[in-house]
């Protein structure tokens, strides 16, 4: 077994997820330590503007390079306070741009910086390569999630809520289908800190004291997205042309309508099968009201995944702890069923600038197995 840290930094750009744990890359032997470092203010702010702007942006910008830098010394830290004694490093980086229509996905992170201050190899870079085989990049914790629940009765989706929303559906035997499902907590998170100054809908309460405007929720519901087979991904930023709709909105009704549409979207799905429960990750458990909604519009119990004893703050980077040991040891990361990659896909690039040789050898025979 490998001992790994994964390092998460999701779309709803609140901060770094660290998380231990041993695998190798096919069963989970433990889950250790987990932590949350939140960006600094300044810094979240930062990056949601080069987000705003990736599209016409360089990879060679003297601001994305800067943010990349202090970004990338955030999951140093994280990494340090985890206090995990780890082998390998699985780091995401922070998505700025995904366009699977066009073939691009562009995550940020300096490997090689994360690789010399920590002194472990890492792993990143984890959707170049299924992007390459036609698949959509992402998403990319199914096969984390089929592995999470051998234990459990299947089939079981489990429902990961952040600032985009993915299933993944796993059958009775093991089969994996999923997708992004539509906006997750991201225009939530927009729409309150535009209107309060927060930047979340805390508690659910913006969107419990309003109404929902049916008639926006039937616009935002007829993006072209909902009629796409799965499998099938998302831009952070994909229905926000739609927002015009939510102008003429309170504040309280426009939280409502968005808390809406992400649960309508989730309900929309079609599925190739039915679950016998749904199990809700990421911060979008959090809020009652997008729970509350979910029990109502699925037609399986719906329950937050701390219900089967997983860490629902940790999932995803646990997920990419597992990816690591995975691409170390070439086994795939995606396939035709989870992205629409053409056939089963490993992927990830591996940094190891900062390791020892004995380091080295320890990596290499891992490789070798």
């Amino acid at each position: 077994m490998v001992r790994a840290i994964g390092l998460m930094s999701g779309t709803a750009l609140d901060g770094v997820d660290a998380a231990c744990i041993e695998t190798d890359g096919e069963t989970i032997h433990a889950t250790g330590p987990a932590i949350t470092i939140p960006y600094p203010p300044s810094l979240r702010r930062r990056l949601r503007e080069i987000l705003d702007h990736a599209a016409s942006l360089s990879p060679d910008d003297p601001d994305l390079r800067a943010v990349e830098r202090d970004m990338t010394h955030q999951h140093v830290e994280a990494v340090r306070a985890l206090r995990c004694d780890a082998d390998l490093v699985g780091f995401h980086g922070q998505t700025i741009l995904h366009r699977p229509e066009e073939g691009r996905t562009w995550q940020i992170g300096d490997a090689a910086l994360l690789s010399g201050e920590t002194g472990l190899p890492v792993v990143h870079d984890f959707r170049s390569a299924d992007m390459a085989a036609g698949g959509e990049g992402a998403p990319l914790v199914p096969l984390f999630h089929a592995a999470l629940t051998r234990r459990i009765p299947r089939p079981v989706a489990i429902l990961n809520i952040g600032g985009v929303a993915n299933v993944s559906l796993v059958g009775e035997d093991g089969a994996l289908v999923a997708c992004d499902t539509g906006p997750g907590n991201a225009l939530l998170d927009d729409w309150a800190l535009r209107h309060t100054g927060v930047p979340y809908d805390r508690d659910g309460m913006l969107a419990r004291a309003g109404q929902v405007d049916h008639a926006v929720l039937a616009i935002l519901m007829s993006d072209p997205f909902f009629v796409r087979a799965a499998p099938k991904s998302l831009d952070r930023l994909a229905f926000h042309q739609g927002l015009a709709a939510l102008s003429r909105l309170s504040a309280v009704d426009g939280a409502a309508t968005l808390a809406a549409f992400t649960v309508r979207a989730v309900a929309s799905l079609p599925l190739p099968f039915q679950p016998r429960r749904w199990l809700v990750c990421g911060g979008g458990r959090h809020n009652p009201v997008l729970m509350e909604g979910l029990r109502v519009h699925l037609a399986a119990p719906v329950a937050p995944v701390e219900a089967v004893g997983w860490n629902g703050d940790a999932l995803e980077a646990q997920c990419f702890g597992f990816l690591a040991v995975r691409s170390v040891r070439g086994l795939p990361l995606s396939g035709p069923g989870t992205t629409g990659a053409a056939m089963p896909v490993t992927g990830g690039r591996l940094e190891a600038g900062g390791v020892s040789e004995d380091v080295m050898r320890v990596l290499n025979r891992w490789r070798a197995a």
